[in-house]
């Protein structure tokens, strides 16, 4: 019956509440940052993951309202101006057609070019935009497993200084400073593990919206350069 109580106090004692008020204020520094950390990852990834699903949903259907419509002009004063991927490139072709088709001389092949690097100027922008979010994933993915083993080096180091204080190397003297060296490895994983789940699949998805916008502005520049080519 003792053993079983003394079992269960030695639980109570393990616990992670118990851990981090046992610990000393580097550890307990070491455990806030790795929970700050961890709570920062998952924000990112319920408000990118919502944004980035709905902003290639709602892309995919103003491409297909876009190629459905009759009159490019008409289809860009009415949705042109959304907040949305596939109408920023939408904005950027129809600006530089334009400002290039205005004068009374046009230069097929630099309004071309010009076209060309519009549309892939907003694409890049739009992508380094989202890919900026994400990349404190990254960071955290990496460091954090090396700030969850400087706690478990600091919190091993504690209990060998006990062991020498005590001169004693028994488990209970040892066991709450190995223990808290490893709750510190364990929030450090817990950190890092679903940041770089995240931002992996957080890349790939960017990728695939790259590649989307990419697609319509082929896709405009070949309407684009059909106009060019019936006003010869």
């Amino acid at each position: 019956m003792l053993d079983n109580i003394s079992l269960a106090a030695d639980a109570a004692t393990l616990s992670p509440v118990a851990l981090f008020l046992q610990a000393d204020w580097v550890v307990k520094a070491v455990m806030i940052g790795l929970l700050a950390a961890s709570i920062y990852v998952w924000v990112v990834i319920l408000s990118n993951g919502s944004a980035l699903s709905k902003a290639m949903k709602a892309s995919a259907k103003f491409e297909q309202d876009f190629w459905r419509a009759g009159d490019i002009d008409k289809f860009y004063e009415a949705n042109g101006r959304e907040n949305l991927p596939s109408a920023k490139v939408l904005a950027a072709g129809i600006g530089e057609w334009r400002r290039s088709t205005g004068g009374r001389r046009v230069d097929r092949d630099g309004t071309r070019d010009r076209l060309n690097i519009a549309m892939n100027s907003a694409i890049a922008i739009e992508i380094d935009r989202r890919a900026e979010k994400i990349g404190t994933l990254a960071t955290i993915g990496a460091v954090a497993p090396f700030v969850g083993l400087f706690g478990t080096v600091w919190g091993i180091m504690r209990s060998f200084t006990a062991i020498a204080a005590s001169n004693n190397s028994s488990l209970a003297v040892v066991a709450p400073g190995i223990a808290e060296a490893l709750f510190a490895t364990a929030i450090g994983l817990f950190a890092a593990i679903p940041a770089v789940i995240a931002y992996n699949s957080f890349s790939q998805r960017i990728n695939r919206l790259e590649s989307r916008m990419g697609l319509f502005a082929d896709g405009l520049h070949a309407t684009f350069s059909r106009e060019l080519e019936a006003d010869l």
